[in-house]
């Protein structure tokens, strides 16, 4: 028998502290260079590097000791019952909880408190909270659990997100201060913890009392296609049956992708949770011009300091066959349970956009069908000819669909594995539509600038550079490649070393320019993202706001003048204040009938005749 190394010995200690903490003997504990997270008494903790680091190994306690005293102080159909419909309010309310059971443990074990700890700053490092700018950017969930959490341990707000909490504090404890105080008088009993939760989530408007009427109930819009709204409910039970599926909608906006078991989200998907598409009901199509499509203006206040260490790659080029394999397959065991969800889109898709090609008859023709309706008036006046009717098509335009993934750090975790297996999904859904799909990825080669800034340095450090990172374009599927083929390059996104800085902007306009090439009649551009435009070295060295305002001045572009039309999905953060028309999203469940209500949309737009 081979001789352990010392991460063996380890990853055996940490199972049997796991085991201990959760008083469950099953526990087991998986390493994985991915997102953490848990599935009942399975454990996904991140792989330390082969001589342990002490901070590794803290981060790799810390999240084992997590999802331990989950599963030893959480009952999750207890949380499921309580749980508000509202996807933001879910969010913070799993947030709080999670804090609930955290804090049971660091307040007994200091060793637990300080592998906590080290989690935290993981999950906070990578947090939008961390580069918010206004209180309108300060993801509330994680304001909420990081307050709670001070008012539960005493541990102070991680550094990195003391800015972000600083924006929101004095609001959120002007609004719910008493109730911080409270919840630590109830940490040990989750019921009345999870009441006065609850009641804080409703002082907050972000949800409403029990007994409340569901405006939601009566407000479905009317739909000609009934078979739609048939499947909307076949979704829902079938999703309420399925483990995998469920538990992955359990799991919301928890920072590590700490996911609620099986029985907690069915439980959740019986109560009627995530009506696909109601968040995209107020949003309109923008009224596009009919002109002749044109450059983007060259008077953009914005320039590149140098484009010479930019790539534009095939996703088969960053990464070597064997690990490609080895990421593909741990999406696909993200998407065990959600093969039939696959079918079920694709099938209330297509019959969507078939619903577009409706027919229509010339009549009065020489040859063709008799017209039976006008046989009367042979039978009236017997030398009138027959009438005959030709059934004729209406034209169906040729479609593209670009989707475009924002591959920064900030969709670190679980928004990244939303995002991967929305690509998956959309891909297969579409073409079996006959919809041409491209899958596009867009972030830096390096953190803090790269090779553009090192040349920057050298010149002499010019003020008012431009952009100063290397910009990395990566091409996961080709729309005319099928998915078979580009399976394998979405489990690329699962690659922690790949997500870096996001510099919107520009790959908004590559991505577009792609599509301007395409032959294709309809051309839909689909941004899938978590916020704002980041990259450190330049907005260290310019104006500030410089990469946002070059993202509104190219969305406000293509949205006026370009052939293109754009939707973008905001995953877990408002992208509305960028783009005219666009939704969010908190989970996976939520993504396919929210992108269904999207392109359906843009198709029955298109056959009303509006004007583009």
């Amino acid at each position: 028998m081979a001789e352990q190394t010392p991460l063996d010995r380890f990853k055996q200690a940490l199972t049997s502290a796991s085991r201990a903490i959760a008083r469950d003997g099953e526990v087991e504990i998986a390493w994985s260079a991915d997102a953490p997270g848990s599935a009942g008494n399975r454990f996904r903790v991140p792989l330390p590097g082969r001589d342990l680091p002490p901070e590794q190994v803290r981060e790799a306690r810390g999240f084992a000791d997590s999802f331990a005293l989950k599963l030893r102080h959480h009952d999750p159909a207890l949380h499921a019952r309580g749980a508000p419909p509202e996807p933001i309010a879910r969010a913070c309310y799993d947030a709080i909880e999670q804090a609930r059971y955290e804090a049971l443990g660091a307040n007994r074990f200091g060793g637990i408190k300080a592998n906590l700890d080290a989690a935290t700053e993981l999950r906070t490092a990578s947090d939008q909270i961390v580069r918010a700018q206004n209180s309108a950017e300060v993801p509330l969930q994680t304001a909420l659990a990081l307050l709670v959490r001070e008012a539960l341990t005493g541990e102070a707000v991680p550094e990195k997100a003391r800015g972000g909490i600083a924006l929101v504090r004095d609001f959120l404890e002007e609004k719910v201060g008493g109730d911080l105080a409270g919840l630590a008088e109830r940490m040990g009993d989750q019921a009345a913890f999870q009441k006065l939760a609850l009641e804080m989530l409703r002082e907050l408007d972000l949800t409403r009392p029990a007994d409340a009427p569901d405006a939601g109930e009566n407000d479905t819009p009317d739909d000609e296609d009934a078979p739609s709204d048939e499947s909307a409910g076949e979704d829902e039970s079938e999703g309420a049956g399925d483990p995998q599926a469920a538990e992955m909608a359990g799991e919301m906006a928890e920072g590590e992708g700490d996911g609620e078991q099986s029985a907690e989200a069915e439980a959740q998907s019986e109560m009627g949770e995530g009506d696909p598409g109601e968040e995209g009901d107020g949003a309109k199509a923008p009224v596009r011009p009919n002109r002749p499509q044109g450059e983007i203006p060259a008077g953009l206040d914005y320039r590149a300091y140098t484009t010479r260490f930019d790539e534009e790659v095939a996703a088969s080029d960053l990464c070597d066959p064997d690990e490609l394999d080895r990421l593909r397959a741990y999406l696909d065991s993200q998407l065990t349970g959600l093969q039939s969800v696959v079918t079920r889109l694709a099938n209330r898709l297509q019959r969507r956009l078939m619903a577009q090609q409706n027919r229509s008859w010339d009549f009065d023709q020489e040859e063709g069908v008799l017209d039976a309706a006008r046989l009367a008036r042979v039978i009236v006046s017997p030398g009138t000819a027959l009438s005959y009717k030709v059934e004729r098509d209406v034209e169906f335009k040729d479609t593209v669909v670009t989707l475009l993934i924002d591959n920064s750090g900030s969709m670190r975790g679980r928004p990244i594995s939303i995002a991967a297996i929305s690509a998956d999904i959309l891909a297969r859904t579409l073409e079996r539509c006959g919809v041409k799909t491209e899958i596009l990825g867009f972030t830096t080669r390096a953190w803090k600038g790269g090779q553009s800034r090192e040349a920057w340095l050298a010149d002499g450090k010019p003020p008012n550079p431009g952009r100063l990172n290397d910009l990395r374009h990566i091409i996961y599927k080709q729309a005319d490649e099928p998915w078979r083929r580009a399976r394998r390059n979405l489990g690329l996104m699962m690659r922690e070393g790949l997500l870096k800085e996001n510099i919107d902007g520009e790959a908004l306009m590559w991505a577009h320019a792609r599509l301007l090439a395409r032959p294709e009649e309809r051309r839909i551009l689909m941004v899938i993202s978590d916020g704002a435009p980041v990259d450190d070295s330049t907005l260290s060295v310019n104006s500030a706001g410089y990469l946002e305002a070059h993202l509104r001045s190219v969305i406000a572009w293509i949205e006026r003048a370009s052939p293109v039309e754009l939707v973008a999905i905001g995953i877990g953060h408002d992208v509305t204040r960028y783009y005219r028309r666009a939704v969010t999203i908190m989970d996976v469940e939520q993504l396919g009938g929210t992108i269904i209500e999207q392109l359906a949309e843009l198709f029955e737009d298109e056959k009303g005749g509006k004007s583009r």
